[in-house]
């Protein structure tokens, strides 16, 4: 009998150790697919036509929203800190120098939901929970794989500039330091190689990837991991750089509006823009993937579309002790 017990409590105690080593996992057991439903029965269609009519008027909308919902998630979770604007007494996230080059599309359609939503009904809907429907939306918009998203995400009550470094990857980290930071947040190589596929849309600053197309050695004036006529016409596109830096090239210059596997297939044969494109094809830990997912646009999504919904639950905060419904997005309550 005693045995049996001690066997017992054994178990319970594992079970509560497992729960405890996988926070992302349990707290996504509080949040439901169907959380506005009676408090805020338009949520879905509100959000949706706020990012047609979006997207619409601003076609980089979408990537940039995107990109915005990663910048906020891979930090401290999918709080909606990133949306914080800076004070005379607190320098916020979206402050911090690899953040500065994220477009006002993406904070804007936030700010459209954010206010529709409000007069729908009133301190219901969380500024995270908008960025990560908006993000979902977007992505289907130009032909991306629909995923689920679950809701009641609180929104966060810190964002502060000074904890972003080192912490969000970079296109010029080497292709062992971004494994490293995805690992850091428990995603895989795969999930990982899954997510950058991202990259089939948007674009990317001249100066993100000048070092790779001028004067890259005494013998090379560009990367030979380029494919050598793309690297000409990089080095022609982006010649006043320096002078203008605004000047930018689509991430995917074969279907750059649209979202499907052509990143991989690009970078396969050279046409990457950044460092972290070529050492995707270049290591041998990602090289798989990126073949694969090339080859077959039905399993990159269904990949794609795992890891997202792993990233939408990272971190959350779900109970009002630890978060708020913020009136406004850009604003502590």
């Amino acid at each position: 009998m005693a045995a049996s017990m001690l066997h017992i409590i054994t178990i319970i105690l594992a079970t509560s150790s497992a729960l405890l080593s996988s926070p992302a996992e349990s707290r996504s057991t509080r949040l439901y697919p169907n959380y506005y439903r009676r408090t805020c029965p338009r949520f879905e269609q509100i959000i949706q036509d706020t990012v047609t009519n979006k997207q619409i008027s601003s076609p980089s909308t979408a990537a940039a929203t995107l990109r915005l919902f990663f910048h906020d998630c891979l930090l401290n979770g999918c709080d909606g800190s990133i949306l914080i604007s800076s004070t005379p007494f607190n320098s916020a996230e979206r402050d911090a120098e690899i953040n500065l080059s994220l477009p006002g599309d993406a904070f804007d359609v936030v700010v459209r939901a954010k206010t529709a939503l409000e007069l729908a009904c009133p301190n219901t809907v969380s500024c995270a929970d908008i960025l990560a429907v908006a993000t979902r939306d977007l992505v289907t918009m130009l032909g991306g794989p629909h995923y689920n998203v679950l809701l009641g995400r609180r929104d966060g009550r810190v964002s502060r500039a000074s904890d972003v470094e080192g912490h969000l990857p970079r296109t010029t980290d080497s292709m062992s330091r971004i494994i490293q930071l995805f690992e850091s947040r428990g995603f895989t190589i795969q999930e990982m190689v899954a997510l950058s596929g991202a990259h089939t849309v948007g674009f990317s600053h001249c100066k993100e990837f000048s070092a790779g197309i001028y004067n890259y050695s005494k013998t090379a004036s560009s990367d030979p991991q380029y494919n050598s006529r793309f690297a000409s016409v990089l080095q022609k596109a982006c010649a006043d750089y320096q002078k203008n830096p605004t000047l930018s090239i689509f991430n995917d210059v074969m279907t750059p509006n649209k979202f499907d596997n052509m990143y991989y297939q690009n970078i396969q044969k050279g046409l990457g823009l950044l460092k972290s494109d070529h050492g995707l094809h270049s290591d041998p830990r990602t090289r798989p993937f990126v073949d694969l997912y090339g080859k077959n646009q039905e399993k990159f999504f269904q990949d794609f579309v795992r890891a997202m919904e792993k990233l939408s639950v990272l971190g959350v905060i779900t109970g009002s002790k630890d978060g708020d419904i913020r009136r406004r997005c850009d604003q502590f309550n």
